[in-house]
């Protein structure tokens, strides 16, 4: 055998070794979660437990803490008059009674209201309206909430404290809103020091690192929210449109022929293998611990979008030192298909069936629980 070839090929063991002793000591996902102090599975209840009771309501709040979800997701504005409050419409009359009480402002964004005008409105029957097989009288006229009520909210229960997954939406509409969570964490002793150590038990989310979660679809909001807050977990939530991960096709709905938007959105993949990776990239070098994409539902769905959890995409992520918190997923069939794809955490607004899958059920139903809580 030459001489230059056994070289070759010691030189090619050498490196295929160190690749795999790499590959070998690279953290788990689970490790990595730990390491935030971030349960792993993750159970984040997107809005409350919003298929129980209205979505971002003290109802919805309430259960989700109760059953046992490890995060209370929302999504933060700013009033007109500078308070901090979650609702996920830019727009009050999905969820509200708006048209009836200011029938004027209607068109309103809900940051043209004042903190008082917001808590005239009813946000709660629509729910009932909508909902008319998990319909109760006591969601009659409840409130929007401040992110001071929800942080109350979370504080509550002295069994079980979760923590706060926090999405600043429409950043650009509320100038300085990162600043503002910032300073409303800190006031309320949520920012835990550089340094601290995890969760103090799985069922202790609010007192460890990873009480609170920062997320955010905008580029220019994940950078402001790492310059504020370095040492709180934050999330590039990902999906494939404007503003996000460039579409292989350019396609609109109204040109597609397709029946609704989930069958649109399920077909909509990145323009790339390429493009999908640069978005995992900037996550990771602007200081992201993770990612939260989209999942393609079995039974499509209005919360049905484009495939981003696929095996390959979890992997390329996890090997970067990244998370993958999937959105927004309520079935066991889908609980399945996004664990066995690779996901370290689920958005859902089913939080009793998503912690029955991970064995982890409450001990109360959630008629109990919502009783409990006087509704």
């Amino acid at each position: 055998m030459p001489a230059t070839f056994t070289k070759s090929a010691l030189l090619l063991s050498l490196l295929l070794g160190l690749g795999q002793a790499q590959a070998a000591t690279e953290p788990s996902p689970a490790t990595l979660a730990a390491r935030s102090g971030i349960p792993h599975p993750a159970v984040i209840a997107h809005r409350g437990a919003s298929f129980d009771a209205p979505e971002s309501t003290a109802a919805a709040y309430k259960v989700a803490r109760d059953l046992g979800a490890d995060y209370l997701e929302l999504d933060l504005q700013r009033s007109k008059d500078g308070v901090l409050f979650a609702l996920h419409d830019n727009n009050l009359q999905r969820t509200t009674d708006v048209a009836s009480k200011f029938p004027e402002r209607k068109d309103s964004p809900a940051n043209a209201f004042t903190m008082a005008e917001l808590k005239t409105l009813d946000a709660g029957s629509w729910f009932n309206t909508a909902y008319p097989d998990r319909a109760r009288p006591a969601f009659v006229g409840l409130k929007i909430l401040t992110l001071d009520e929800i942080i109350d909210i979370a504080q509550e229960n002295p069994l079980h404290k979760p923590g706060l997954y926090i999405e600043t939406k429409e950043s650009k509409q509320f100038p300085g809103i990162e600043r503002d969570l910032k300073d409303k964490l800190h006031d309320r002793g949520w920012l835990i020091p550089a340094g601290s150590k995890g969760a103090k038990s799985a069922l202790a989310v609010g007192q460890g690192s990873g009480r609170v979660v920062l997320q955010t679809f905008e580029k220019s909001s994940l950078e402001l929210l790492e310059k504020e807050m370095p040492q709180v977990p934050k999330i590039l939530l990902l999906w494939v449109g404007e503003g996000n991960i460039e579409p292989k096709s350019k396609v609109t709905f109204a040109e597609s022929g397709d029946k609704d938007h989930a069958t649109y959105y399920a077909r909509q993949e990145p323009k790339s293998k390429a493009e999908f990776q640069q978005w995992i990239d900037y996550a990771k070098a602007q200081g992201a611990i993770g990612t939260g994409p989209s999942a393609a539902l079995t039974h499509g769905g209005d919360q049905s979008y484009s495939d981003l959890v696929q095996p390959w995409m979890n992997q390329y992520t996890h090997d970067q030192g990244l998370l993958v918190h999937v959105y927004t997923v309520d079935e066991a069939v889908d609980f399945q298909k996004v664990m066995e794809a690779g996901v370290d955490g689920i958005f859902t607004n089913r939080a009793s069936e998503l912690l029955k899958f991970y064995k982890r059920p409450a001990a109360a139903s959630v008629a109990q629980v919502l009783k409990n809580n006087g509704y």
